[in-house]
């Protein structure tokens, strides 16, 4: 008997929503996933996660967890580790990566470990004073911890700092404030830990922030990127390297900047990218020939158990 064969005959948790800023977004991905799941064959449930708790294993009887989660609950370990104590297999990376990945400066550290360029930076506290004097303009403001460029500023002057910072709201950990690599937006997405056609995301109104990701039709992407080769191939194995880096499984996307020179510096890796049929890793994929129901279907394959158990196992 095949996996696949083995899934039908369990019960598939599509876990979405939750409450952080990107509910909205993983609403969409996680109906699409389930429309693609249902569509495939699969003993399918749709679940609408609205309490940070474990209390949605208690409401739904399901064998194994699809998780289209963004942002906080979903993407910072703290779902993966309910699952991996209730022997639950789940798709996508363990509890450490996500927290990994999730915070901006933790992953920045182990990307520049391993070799790999990453923009300067410095993190201020919401209270502290702006450190003006060694601040080049123009910079880049962002959030801690956030998903889908939420809060996330390009500076051009000092006296615009103070609403940036404010845009990216209060953070614990404090707010990034980054070095802008001028040049071009790049993405890479990983499946089954192999890389996938790069992507060239050119916004409308040249910020790639929330607005121009899910608003603004003039945002455009190029797949397979118009780059050259060497810089082609080079985008996929820094993709590969940032997401073994972080101890990533399964399926991410990696997001750099190319500056002028080819050079290419690694911004984040997203361990539960958008799973809706625009969204960026989908579009990859297609590329290369797969559709959004194999995708699916590739990644829940993949799913495993972060305990030591047969898969598919429950007590």
């Amino acid at each position: 008997m095949t996996g696949i064969d083995l899934l039908k005959q369990r019960r598939i948790g599509v876990l979405a929503g939750g409450c952080s800023s990107e509910r909205d977004i993983s609403i969409q991905s996680g109906k699409a996933v389930f429309d693609a799941l249902r569509k495939a064959g699969f003993d399918a449930v749709f679940i609408d996660i609205r309490a940070e708790t474990a209390s949605f294993l208690e409401d739904h009887a399901i064998d194994v967890a699809f998780i289209a989660l963004h942002g906080r609950f979903g993407e910072d370990g703290t779902v993966q580790q309910i699952l991996s104590l209730n022997r639950v297999p789940y798709t996508g990376s363990g509890p450490e990566a996500s927290r990994a990945a999730l915070d901006k400066v933790g992953s920045k550290k182990r990307f520049a470990e391993k070799g790999l360029k990453v923009p300067g930076y410095r993190v201020v506290s919401g209270e502290g004073e702006i450190p003006y004097d060694d601040i080049k303009f123009p910079c880049v403001v962002k959030p801690r911890y956030e998903g889908s460029s939420i809060g996330l500023s390009i500076v051009s002057a000092p006296e615009d700092l103070s609403g940036a910072m404010d845009k990216a709201g209060p953070q614990a950990g404090g707010v990034i404030i980054e070095e802008y690599i001028a040049g071009r937006e790049l993405t890479v997405g990983i499946l089954q830990d192999e890389a996938q056609p790069v992507v060239e995301i050119i916004p409308g109104q040249g910020v790639y922030d929330f607005t121009a990701k899910y608003e603004d039709a003039g945002t455009r992407y190029v797949v397979p990127a118009r780059i050259d080769e060497h810089v082609y191939k080079k985008a996929q194995e820094i993709g590969s390297a940032a997401h073994s880096a972080l101890g990533c499984r399964g399926f991410s996307r990696v997001d750099m900047r190319m500056d002028p020179g080819g050079g290419l510096f690694v911004l984040e890796v997203n361990t539960i990218p958008g799973l809706t049929r625009r969204s960026l890793l989908p579009m990859a994929v297609a590329a290369a020939g797969m559709d959004f129901t194999e995708l699916c279907v590739r990644i829940l394959l993949n799913a495993r158990s972060g305990v030591t158990r047969p898969t598919y196992e429950r007590s």
